[in-house]
This record gives C-alpha cells, structure tokens and sequence, in this order.
C-alpha cells in the first residue's frame, strides 16, 4: 500500500531516485560521494558487495560489503543482484532488496559504481536514475590524484590510468556530466542536479492528490 499523500507543498510524496556517480578511479566520484552523503541527510549509500581487499581506508560494511568470489556467484546467480561488474579483476554487485524497498518508500540512494554496473542499472529501473559522469580535467591530474591516493601498487596504478580511457568512453550514456577541476565546484553542481531531480513532476505521484484538494479549495474572501 503506497504511503498516504501529503497535504504540504514541500512534502509532497514520491517515488525515490537513484542517483549513480561513475568516473574513471581518481577522477573524483567517491570523494564528492562522501561529501553528498555528509551534507544531504536524505540520501543514503547502497553498499555494494566485493571480491577486492580492502583497503587501508576503508570500513567493511559502510563502503563495501567484502566476500569471497563462492558468495558473490552465489548472490549473482540467484537473482539477488541488480548489476554485476569485473573491474581490474575483481567483482562487484548492488544487493537488490534494499534499494527495491528505499524506491517504495521514497527513500533516495546513492550509487558509487563503474559504467557496467550504471547501465545494468539503467536496464533494469530507467525511471529511477539519475546518472552522473565525473570527469578529471586532464589525464596528467587523474594520474597525479592516483599517486597522490597512495592506497594503489604502481602495477595497480597503471592498470586503472590504461582503463580510464574506455571508461572515459562511457561519458555519453550518462544523464550529466561534470568536470572536476574544482571539487567544490563539482559538489555544488551534483546537488543542483539532485535537488532538481526530486521535484519532477513524474516522481512526485503525490501531486494527483494534492492538485486535487488545491483546486477544492474555497478561498476565504
């Protein structure tokens, strides 16, 4: 049962979006990311479960769910996925449950995943995504920030600046794109874009209602 509508403009009920930040490693994506997740406390991270280790970084469960590759086939094949990606050997999926539910309840969540998964993604729940593509300002930067990380092997490096360029390939099938030359530039246009998308007609299925008592309504003369 869909949650009752709301009498007030600025909570009228919709549907949730997903919104999805790709870019190739060290353009950006995570760091602005984080910033959205501290700033809009409407919107909350999808943890994607991995095959990769973890890095010094980061906290198993609040930025990956890590297992082994016998449990990620095991959640793929069982339909329990809605994408599924190989990135630099190891994979990656989005749990289905959760982000099916956060959709109902008008919940917003965020995507930090590679192109395979955003079109996967875009196949399965199109009317949910709102896509953004972060690009860095020159390769020589890209290369300068994954140095600069120092979380990655040189190998490692190498193998993710010979990738970017496919990656970077991808920019148009996305909703928007943005140039990170200045962070926080970068982070006040995807908060433009996801303020924007939250009032579209088309997600806000409370609108019926509300239009309707609007126009009921008896001004007091």
């Amino acid at each position: 049962m869909s949650p009752a509508p709301s009498r007030t403009a600025t909570n009228i009920a919709r549907r949730g979006l997903m919104l999805v930040l790709s870019s190739p490693s060290g353009a950006g994506k995570s760091t602005i990311a984080g910033n959205l997740l501290r700033d809009d406390h409407s919107l909350e991270i999808s943890v994607s479960v991995t095959t990769r280790a973890k890095r010094p970084s980061e906290i198993a469960g609040t930025h990956y769910h890590f297992i082994t590759v016998p449990q990620f086939e095991r959640m793929r094949d069982s339909g329990d996925l809605l994408e599924c990606a190989e990135v630099h050997g190891n994979f990656y999926g989005t749990p289905r449950e959760p982000v099916e539910q956060a959709m109902k309840e008008g919940r917003d969540m965020l995507f930090d995943i590679d192109w395979q998964g955003a079109m996967q993604l875009q196949d399965k729940m199109k009317a949910d995504i709102v896509s953004i593509f972060v690009l860095p300002p020159t390769m020589t930067e890209l290369q300068s920030r994954l140095h600069r990380r120092a979380e990655d092997s040189e190998e490692v490096i190498r193998t993710r600046l010979l990738n970017s360029r496919a990656e970077i390939e991808r920019w148009r099938e996305y909703d928007y794109v943005i140039v990170n030359d200045d962070l926080d530039e970068a982070f006040r246009n995807v908060s433009c874009i996801v303020n924007a998308e939250r009032v579209r007609r088309d997600r806000r299925y409370g609108l019926f209602d509300f239009v309707k008592e609007l126009l009921t309504e008896e001004p007091k003369l």
